[in-house]
């Protein structure tokens, strides 16, 4: 591991945001319960086999594509681009990387265009597009507006086994570091990028992979989630609520994590903070620190840690997964060898150790 990923020569794709995932599902019927009936994603088009969602605030045509298929998976985490000619540069990008590429014209989804799809060098089926289809903007339609409102696609997650060397990759295609976490010696573990102005479109949490560790959606307020668990409750499914509600220490957000009816993790997020200054620090966090993953110290369960959406590449195969070889956040955490802190020994009353602020490494 830890082979370097050489910056091309071409110009990196100036990225704008994520903008939807697609994900293959076993059981349209059921996912469509989960999405919609649940968690109240508007539906701008479906068919046997597909299914379009969008949140509240989007304006494409959507935020997320349910695809039904033989086994669960993740099939693209989707990236629009600043202009047509980004898709050009993307494709450049990737095709001097060495990655198998695949350019579609009429795009690989309904209302997308011009798009081309990566196997990234981490494994990852990436896709870049421009052109969309515009559809109504629902902000103004308060007689849809669900007392647990999903209002946009806010980041994705992404497990691999070298996160240095992902981060490194990210940084070359123009993501910036929000946050990361790190031990004494170094070793990261996770890492928090962005090109929006928030704490992340995409993070890297080392483990086995490549694997979709989650894809969130941002509410407005924190009693939008709340909601969302009174109604699981009443709906005798909280067994699939994995983890949460909680604050996070990395990224301050207020969270949930909930399981579709295949596995695919979903986050529930809100109230992060805004990171568009070009000199917005980079805060780093101790791995032992408790409040890292939840703000109140709450303990993680150990499922987070090694459970994962496998991912497809262009053929719609699952990639296969890579261990990690470094030591993971679970082991050094988790169980009799791991230990945490709130304070460290010594600490006043209040002080709030366990990260750094400026960090820039």
């Amino acid at each position: 591991m830890n082979n370097v990923i050489p910056k091309p020569s071409v110009p990196a794709p100036d990225i704008v945001r994520c903008a939807y995932m697609e994900i293959v599902v076993t059981d349209l019927a059921k996912s469509r319960e989960f999405y919609v009936d649940l968690l109240g994603l508007h539906v701008t088009e479906e068919d046997e086999n597909n299914i379009y969602l969008r949140s509240l605030e989007e304006f494409i045509h959507h935020n997320l594509v349910l695809r039904k298929g033989p086994i669960a998976a993740v099939a693209a985490f989707a990236y629009r681009v600043k202009s047509p000619a980004e898709v050009d540069a993307a494709e450049a990008y990737y095709k001097e990387l060495g990655c198998r590429t695949e350019r579609r014209k009429d795009g690989f989804t309904k209302g997308i265009g011009d798009s081309v799809r990566v196997e990234d060098p981490l494994g990852f089926p990436y896709e870049f597009f421009y052109d969309v289809e515009h559809v109504e903007r629902l902000t103004q339609r308060y007689d849809l507006y669900s007392a647990g409102e999903l209002v946009r696609l806010d980041h994705f997650n992404q497990v691999t086994p070298d996160v240095p060397r992902g981060r490194k990759y990210l940084e070359d295609l123009g993501f910036r570091v929000s946050e990361d976490i790190q031990d004494s010696d170094g070793v990261s573990y996770a890492v928090w990028m962005h090109r929006k102005q928030t704490v992340h479109d995409t993070a890297l949490t080392g483990g086995n992979g490549p694997r979709m560790h989650h894809v969130a959606f941002a509410t407005h307020e924190k009693h939008n989630i709340i909601q969302i668990c009174d109604k699981m409750g009443a709906l005798r499914i909280s067994d699939r609520i994995e983890r949460g509600p909680g604050r996070h220490g990395v990224s301050n957000a207020f969270y949930l994590y909930i399981l579709d009816p295949d596995g695919h993790r979903i986050e529930i997020y809100t109230q992060d903070y805004y990171t568009g200054d070009p000199d917005n620090p980079t805060i780093t966090w101790d791995v032992h620190d408790n409040q890292r993953r939840d703000w109140w110290g709450n303990p993680v369960v150990p499922s987070w840690y090694t459970e994962a959406s496998l991912v497809l590449d262009l053929d719609g195969n699952p990639q296969p997964v890579i261990e990690r070889m470094d030591k993971s956040e679970m082991a050094v955490t988790v169980g009799a060898d791991g230990f945490s802190y709130t304070r460290k020994d010594g600490a006043p009353e209040g002080d709030r150790t366990g990260f750094k602020l400026g960090a820039q490494l």
